[in-house]
């Protein structure tokens, strides 16, 4: 989410979690920019009139450099011609302020689902995650992993090659039950047996006070 109505866009924020989507936020144009760069968002929330670069600008940029994740633009400008500006950016909604919360997270979904059903597979260097069948293979060999593994690697793998913090892995596995925090290790230790062990290369880094991340061949 890029807006900068901090109390707006933690309405936002809180109501999305009740409806059990999980979101960043930027207050400012150049930093959601880079956001969305170095993430792989299902739906990017994008406010019109933004800081240091505005919501159409961010919108150019993003489609230009090949970034197709859904965008829905949210604006108190709600003339046609405004709409046309967002829409000819590449936006793929336009929801106009005020307006209910409700509605916010129906769009959301319809958004996100309409790129989860594009999305095929997860590809990170040689390692594939097929999406529906829950196939794992690198080099063309087949892996089978638990549940569990199934999971945390399909969230480092939508994410790479960003760092995810050990409370966002445990807060996705476990939700707000989250048992011991030697878990996670454990998790990852085991997610790395079959990864990267037979591997010569490996994909899976820890970084020291920040979290883990994936990431291809260097």
């Amino acid at each position: 989410m890029i807006e900068d109505d901090r109390d707006l866009a933690l309405s936002i924020a809180e109501y999305l979690r009740y409806e059990g989507i999980r979101c960043d936020h930027a207050f400012n144009g150049h930093t959601g920019f880079n956001l969305a760069e170095k993430n792989n968002y299902d739906v990017i929330l994008l406010d019109l009139m933004l800081p240091r670069i505005d919501g159409v600008t961010v919108c150019q940029r993003l489609r230009t450099n090949g970034n197709d994740t859904s965008i829905l633009m949210l604006t108190a400008k709600d003339t046609l011609d405004d709409k046309e500006v967002g829409f000819e950016a590449g936006t793929d909604d336009y929801l106009v302020k005020p307006f209910a919360m409700k509605e916010l997270a129906m769009r959301v979904k319809a958004l996100a689902k309409r790129k989860s059903g594009q999305v095929k597979k997860l590809c990170v260097g040689e390692l594939v995650l097929e999406l529906h069948t829950r196939m794992v293979r690198r080099e063309g060999k087949e892996i089978k992993l638990t549940p569990i593994c199934l999971l945390l690697l399909e969230m480092l793998m939508r994410k790479s090659p960003a760092i995810v913090s050990k409370r966002e892995l445990e807060e996705t596995l476990w939700s707000e039950d989250a048992p011991d925090s030697d878990n996670l290790k454990v998790q990852i230790y085991q997610l790395r047996q079959k990864i990267d062990k037979p591997f010569a290369t490996k994909l899976i880094e820890t970084v020291s006070g920040h979290g883990f991340r994936i990431i291809g061949t260097k």
